[in-house]
């Protein structure tokens, strides 16, 4: 199953079906995670879906790599940098932030994936949208301020920044620097290596943080509710998502890539919908359909960008 969402170059699933998933499976993640927090720290939410999408992965991953060992090993400064800043630091910084502040505000700065793309593109790599292409942009950012204000500008108005803010903009800074760094991901590695190489690299990074933080006295609480929550954020978050998500920036780039994440407030919004009972409202719909007018636009004049490497 796995081994089929790595097709080679211009083959397989259309890249902007792959980039709506992975904001789909993240939006799960949200609402599992919400339910998670008091029954498991944050290292220790990190450390375990990782391990979990390890032992889901190494079955399918495990002859590709001994095939691949001398690739990885000759790319193993490159394959340590994303390992570290794109599973262990960002997830581990993301879960903690969501400790200390608001779904609202943690949403929101999520959003902001997309302009740390484009602007770290074009200070390191050069790389410019289209003034069409930035309209776009600006066309999908306004439908996520539309749903997160909930149609009124008093509500951004009073969003203030605290310690829990800060950890999350670092984690999604950290997350914007591996997307734009796919670029230099080793050529002639599997996808499934490749994820696994670096799934094993952030998951060591974390278990230090998650001794520490046994060391202080947080546990997580083992039941049949958790292990299965676990189990399902590391098969759709982190394995499917994270396969998903870099092919699609393989193939269309960074910059549009990342204006893929705006969907995920959409997908957040109707999850609660249909599964919480919250209300859909106007904004909703007004929001919704801004956000996806912005991707087309900015995904239909998307030159695909041409690899560091090919494959």
């Amino acid at each position: 199953m796995l081994s089929s969402f790595a097709p080679t170059r211009g083959r397989g699933v259309s890249p902007y079906v792959l980039l709506t998933l992975t904001p789909f499976f993240w939006a799960c993640n949200w609402i599992i995670g919400r339910g998670l927090a008091t029954s498991i720290p944050p290292m220790a939410m990190t450390f375990y879906r990782w391990l979990f999408a390890i032992l889901i992965l190494a079955p399918f991953a495990l002859p590709h790599l001994r095939r691949e060992w001398p690739t990885v090993w000759k790319n193993r400064r490159t394959l340590l940098l994303l390992g570290v800043i794109g599973v262990g630091s960002h997830n581990a910084l993301a879960y903690l932030g969501l400790n200390y502040t608001t779904a609202t505000n943690g949403v929101i700065l999520n959003s902001s994936i997309p302009v740390m793309i484009i602007a770290l593109s074009w200070i390191f790599l050069r790389q410019r949208l289209s003034a069409v292409q930035l309209g776009g942009v600006l066309i999908s950012l306004s439908g996520v301020l539309a749903i997160l204000s909930r149609g009124s500008l008093d509500t951004l108005a009073t969003l203030t920044l605290n310690r829990g803010d800060i950890l999350v903009m670092l984690s999604m800074l950290l997350w914007s620097i591996y997307t734009i760094s796919l670029r230099w991901k080793p050529s002639g590695l599997n996808m499934l290596t490749f994820l696994f190489v670096i799934a094993c690299i952030g998951d060591t990074t974390v278990l230090p943080l998650y001794l520490g933080e046994l060391a202080l006295g947080e546990r997580m609480i083992f039941s049949v509710a958790t292990m299965a929550a676990l189990i399902s954020v590391a098969l759709f978050s982190s394995v499917l998502a994270y396969i998903f998500w870099n092919r699609g920036v393989e193939q269309v780039g960074a910059s549009v890539a990342g204006l893929f994440v705006h969907l995920m407030p959409v997908f957040g919004t109707v999850l609660a919908w249909l599964l919480l009972g919250e209300r859909l409202q106007l904004f909703h719909v007004a929001g919704i359909a801004l956000i996806l007018t912005g991707i087309f636009v900015t995904s239909r004049n998307a030159i695909p960008p041409v690899p560091a490497a090919p494959e």
